[in-house]
């Protein structure tokens, strides 16, 4: 097993130690819970790079990453709802997630591998954001939240339009 996807297992493992503190009665713990969450995310920016750097890009790390994300931000989302994330918020981002990973395996039964697009890493990129300015009660984090919605679903359909040839073909 490579670096990178050592680091992309602890970023899994760490994800319930995230949780842990949302819920512990500690004083300070949307700044520690913020802290971990940036740790977290700072560390698939490191695992990607690495990967990449030492030519280390493997078919697990091509799974585990994405998945990494998702459990993050999902973990994230449901325990800050009530919190400063609308509910209807979480459904929108989660259910991104969940159609967005169906059309990949999709594509994959048929030998067509679908990565990563700029709009992408922008829904990603502004869901940390979002996720931070909750965690943190800025004045802004609903407004912050709402653009990251915007961002996951113009990017969920974005992946759909592009998959449109593959989603039309006949068995």
């Amino acid at each position: 097993m490579n670096l990178p996807n050592k680091i992309t297992l602890a970023r899994i493992v760490l994800i319930p130690i995230f949780i842990v503190i949302l819920n512990l009665p500690i004083k300070y713990r949307e700044f520690l819970a913020a802290a971990v969450f940036i740790v977290l995310s700072l560390s698939d920016a490191l695992d990607g790079y690495l990967a990449r750097k030492r030519k280390e890009v493997t078919n697990l790390g091509k799974f585990i990453d994405p998945l990494a994300d998702k459990l993050l931000v999902t973990a994230a989302l449901i325990f800050l709802i009530g919190h400063g994330v609308e509910p209807w918020m979480a459904f929108l981002i989660i259910a991104r997630e969940f159609a967005v990973t169906g059309l990949r395996i999709l594509a994959a039964s048929k030998n067509v591998v679908i990565s990563a697009k700029k709009m992408g890493k922008l829904k990603t990129i502004s869901q940390i954001i979002a996720v931070i300015a909750v965690l943190l009660d800025s004045e802004f984090a609903w407004h912050i939240m709402l653009v990251a919605v915007v961002f996951t679903v113009v990017s969920g359909v974005d992946y759909f339009v592009a998959a449109k040839k593959l989603l039309n073909e006949k068995e």
